[in-house]
């Protein structure tokens, strides 16, 4: 099985954020919106204490590196629409990674990575 794991780091900075809380419901509402839109994995990964700064992860599988650039190219657009906040730096970091899937005799799926 062939696949790549498609990785970002997007930091925002919101100056109109004036408390954490206000920070945290912003960021709760775009991560849901990202994880629904997008079927990815998404967290604050970052300046959790900096009530302007919002760093957000997210990750997700691809068959292809085409796939995988075009998902988190779509996903930086996105949050750049739609927040009014300001984008410092969006960052992607495709990771090649090749698994060898195999059953159990006891029916468990096992993955072991190996390197080409």
């Amino acid at each position: 099985m062939n696949f790549r794991v498609a990785a970002m780091e997007i930091h925002l900075y919101a100056p109109w954020v004036h408390s954490l809380k206000e920070k945290r419901m912003i960021v709760k509402s775009l991560l849901g919106k990202i994880r629904s839109r997008y079927a990815v994995s998404a967290a604050e990964t970052g300046e959790q204490d900096v009530h302007q700064t919002i760093v957000i992860g997210i990750a997700a599988i691809a068959a292809h590196n085409a796939q995988a650039d075009s998902m988190m190219d779509d996903i930086l657009a996105f949050v750049e629409s739609s927040t009014g906040d300001q984008v410092k730096r969006g960052t992607q970091q495709p990771l090649r990674l090749l698994l060898c899937q195999s059953l159990s005799a006891a029916g468990r799926e096992s993955a072991a990575p190996f390197s080409s």
